[in-house]
């Protein structure tokens, strides 16, 4: 799984991040989200806060984002709150890096349903493509990570990447993917399967099949 501690507090980080501050148009999502709390309860925009500075450290970057030790900082005096806490919401949850990260953030499902429907392969792609996990390839493109289910498992093995999540996968369809990202293109995101459009069955359907085509009410039936 991947490493929650935070990069190493250096003399170049505070250097690099040390400044940071929102833009204009995140000091105001900023301020948007604090608002819908009432007074006193400013702190639960929180976690919007992070992800309003994580994004930005990728648009400044050319990443997907990353939260440095004084980015963390900054949204902590933001919200008037102990550092110590806002690290523990940005520990916690795998939506945040702690870390750098490349232009792409790979997230392979490894828990039991994608695992017994292929995952291994896919981590077998990206491997060939030069990926490590918890590393960024020596090309700036990707970082890979291993997580824990990320509740697709209907349309399993699937992958996250960035924003998108990617199901259905095959290596070659993953390997497709990444070759669409590479060229700064746009893959199609959620199931790669042919003719399938979410997570309906794969194959014909076994059950309410009235309710393909309109609403239709069981009641009377049973």
């Amino acid at each position: 799984m991947a490493d929650r501690t935070p990069a190493p507090d250096t003399p170049e980080l505070r250097e690099r991040w040390g400044s940071f501050a929102f833009t204009e148009a995140n000091k105001a999502a900023a301020d948007m989200h604090i608002a819908k709390y009432p007074e006193g309860r400013q702190r639960s925009a929180v976690m919007p806060l992070l992800d309003l500075a994580q994004r930005q450290v990728g648009e400044e970057t050319d990443t997907q984002g990353w939260l440095p030790l004084p980015v963390i900082e900054y949204v902590a005096k933001y919200l008037d709150m102990p550092v110590i806490r806002v690290l523990e919401v940005a520990t916690f949850y795998f939506m945040y890096n702690m870390k750098p990260v490349g232009k792409y953030h790979v997230q392979v499902c490894g828990t039991t349903p994608c695992m017994l429907r292929g995952s291994d392969g896919l981590f077998e792609t990206c491997k060939k493509r030069g990926m490590k996990k918890g590393h960024i390839s020596d090309d700036g493109l990707w970082t890979l990570t291993e997580v824990e289910c990320m509740g697709n498992c209907a349309t399993a093995p699937m992958v996250q990447i960035n924003d998108d999540n990617y199901e259905d996968l095959t290596p070659e369809r993953l390997d497709a993917i990444l070759d669409e990202l590479a060229a700064g293109k746009q893959p199609k995101t959620g199931t790669q399967e042919p003719g399938r459009h979410t997570s309906e069955p794969a194959n014909a359907l076994s059950s309410l099949p009235e309710m393909v085509e309109a609403n239709h009410d069981y009641r009377g039936d049973w």
